[in-house]
């Protein structure tokens, strides 16, 4: 595996970022031809690229510090991309950066350009936790035509009701709401309200293909199950699963294994 960090000016956020690359390439271990070697990693043709965001209080080194993706990421044959986003929830903020631009279009074109990534909607993908959760669902449907599927692992779904929590006190947060939208209150029925966007992929007719996963400890199991209620109403195929875990690493570094094998089954 080939992880690289690159230091350049991202001209949709007007200053540099750090991005982190993990790119698949032969290891010690495998024994492989050179002919094998081209079926194995098809740099020609493009590999599967993962867009992985990070939450809260996170950056894009997040992952690369307190999981193993770059050992999962080498079995499942794709490049993984980690950006950070503050703790914008990936949106274009009202009074600070454009991150829903930054990740939607200038990150993708620029990985596109660099790197040995296939073009192709169906090789690709995004995931994320906590607060990323909601952002790969974010971006995975509002741009339905970019990605084939989108994972959110305790995702903060609900935004809604995430900030009324958040603002009630019954939860703690970082976001800086009023930066984020210049009118917080009126988040629900707006283009940051998931089910909002969830209809009107349907209505388009291309909607991404999406998971859900959430620990039964963690302080967002209820909001998850009433987002999977939700879009059961809704008739929404979407793979759920639970299991015993609470809002850490613990569980995340399990779940992206299951993410993958759903993405990129080997």
């Amino acid at each position: 595996m080939a992880s690289m960090n690159c230091h350049y000016y991202s001209y949709s956020l007007g200053h540099t970022v750090d991005v982190n690359v993990f790119v698949p390439t032969p290891e010690g271990n495998e024994q492989i031809t050179s002919e094998s070697a081209k079926k194995a990693f098809p740099y020609e043709k493009g590999l599967p690229v993962l867009y992985l965001l990070h939450g809260a209080f996170g950056d894009y080194s997040s992952w690369m510090r307190f999981s193993n993706i770059e050992r999962y990421a080498q079995k499942h044959c794709c490049v993984v991309v980690m950006a950070s986003a503050e703790n914008s929830f990936y949106q274009d903020m009202y009074h600070g950066n454009r991150y829903f631009t930054f990740f939607s279009e200038e990150l993708p074109g620029f990985i596109k350009s660099i790197f040995p990534v296939s073009k192709r909607r169906e090789d690709t993908f995004v995931a994320g936790l906590s607060m990323g959760g909601y952002g790969a669902w974010f971006l995975g449907l509002s741009k339905p035509e970019q990605y084939a599927k989108a994972a959110s692992m305790s995702g903060a779904l609900n935004i809604v009701k995430t900030f009324e929590q958040i603002k009630n006190g019954s939860i703690d947060g970082p976001f800086p709401w009023k930066n984020i939208f210049e009118n917080p209150d009126e988040i629900a029925g707006s283009s940051a309200d998931l089910m909002v966007l969830y209809d009107r992929c349907v209505k388009e007719g291309i909607v991404p293909e999406l998971y859900q996963a959430c620990g039964t400890e963690d302080f967002l199991y209820e909001m998850n199950k009433e987002v999977k209620k939700t879009m059961e109403e809704k008739g929404a195929h979407v793979i759920y699963e639970e299991g015993p875990g609470n809002h850490n690493w613990d569980f995340w570094d399990q779940y992206i294994k299951n993410v993958l094998q759903w993405m990129i089954p080997v």
